[in-house]
This record gives C-alpha cells, structure tokens and sequence, in this order.
C-alpha cells in the first residue's frame, strides 16, 4: 500500500486477508484498523422506543437571518431520557432553512453573499411575475434559496446529547422575514 503524507509517498506494506487480492491502486484509500466503540449500553436493547416531539418558534426581525438553535436543542435532548437516538429537526416553511454548519460571524457573512450571488433577489423568476404566479410577496428568491440549503437536518443522539464535531452548529436560515417561523424537532431513541 502507498500512503501519502506531509513527507510525500511512502510504502507502507499491507497483507491481504487469504483469498483477498491486494489492490495496489495508491488512490485508493485502504482501511487499516477499525476501532468499534462497545455501544451496548448505547443502543436501548430491551427499551421502550420513545418519540418526543417539540415545535419551536421564532420571530425573526430582519429580512436575512440566522438563528443558531444548537443550545435549545441540546437541552430539549437532554431532559428526554434518550440515550441513543436520532434528533430530526424541520423547518415547516419554505422560505425558510435548516443547515449544520460553523457559526463564525466571517462565514455567516460569506453564507449571505454566497446566497445572493448564487441566487440574485432582481432576477426575472417567474413566482414574482403576476402572468405566472398568484403570489404577491415577491419572494422567489427565498424559496430558491431555501431550496440550496434543504429544510432539515438529522443529528445522532447518544449517551443523551447531540453527536456533532467540535465546530457544527444547527442553523436556522430565515430568507423571507420578518416572520413567525416554527420548526419541528423529533427526538426517537430509547
């Protein structure tokens, strides 16, 4: 197997199980250990499944902006009693999004000119145009936008919090406010 690092390539080598071909192909990436955590204790073997069900609502103040939900959702995961689990959140609009990402004020900022360059307010789109929409709103551009984000983000629940890296936050994007908006979060797990 090759194996490239900050010294560059290095041969490393890698004996195959019997009857397994070695593949050489140095792009390839190869699996050299696999560590599994013991998630008995984890998984609710013998438990009741349990759904908890939460609405959240927010009133925006602006017509672009994010609200970083992780702190409320931790804690709503954690009175549950669920140690293992899946958190499900949705936003029930369609102007409106849902995304993990890092919350850092420079990138929120690079997320805001990402989405009005990708997807400009001033453009002909048909939803503003009274010949082919009914909607006097004049908001396609937030649906559009709404629709590169996604509307829902599923996070794993275990030993009774959010599993997420060092750096992820849950996002609301609000692309239409100000407004009342409401997001469902679902907790399974046992």
């Amino acid at each position: 197997m090759t194996r490239f690092g900050p010294s560059g390539l290095s041969s490393v080598s890698c004996e195959s199980l019997p009857g397994e071909a070695h593949d050489s192909d140095p792009m390839k990436p190869q699996l050299e250990s696999l560590e599994l955590e013991d998630t008995t204790e984890l998984t609710g073997v013998g438990l009741t499944p349990v759904v908890v069900a939460h609405v959240l609502t927010f009133t925006t103040r602006h017509r672009f902006e994010l609200i970083d939900l992780t702190q409320r959702v931790e804690e709503l995961v954690g009175k549950t009693g669920i140690g293992a689990g899946v958190a499900l959140l949705q936003s029930l609009h369609s102007t409106a999004a849902l995304f993990v990402n890092e919350w850092q004020e420079a990138l929120l900022e690079d997320f805001r000119t990402l989405l009005e360059q990708a997807v400009p307010a001033e453009a002909p789109w048909r939803h503003n145009d009274p010949r082919y929409s009914d909607c006097d709103r004049s908001n396609a551009a937030s649906h559009l936008r709404a629709l590169l984000l996604g509307s829902s983000a599923m996070l794993a629940v275990r030993r009774g919090q959010l599993v997420r890296g060092t750096w992820q936050s849950i996002i609301l994007a609000e692309l239409d406010g100000p407004r009342t908006r409401s997001v469902s979060l679902q907790i399974l797990g046992a």
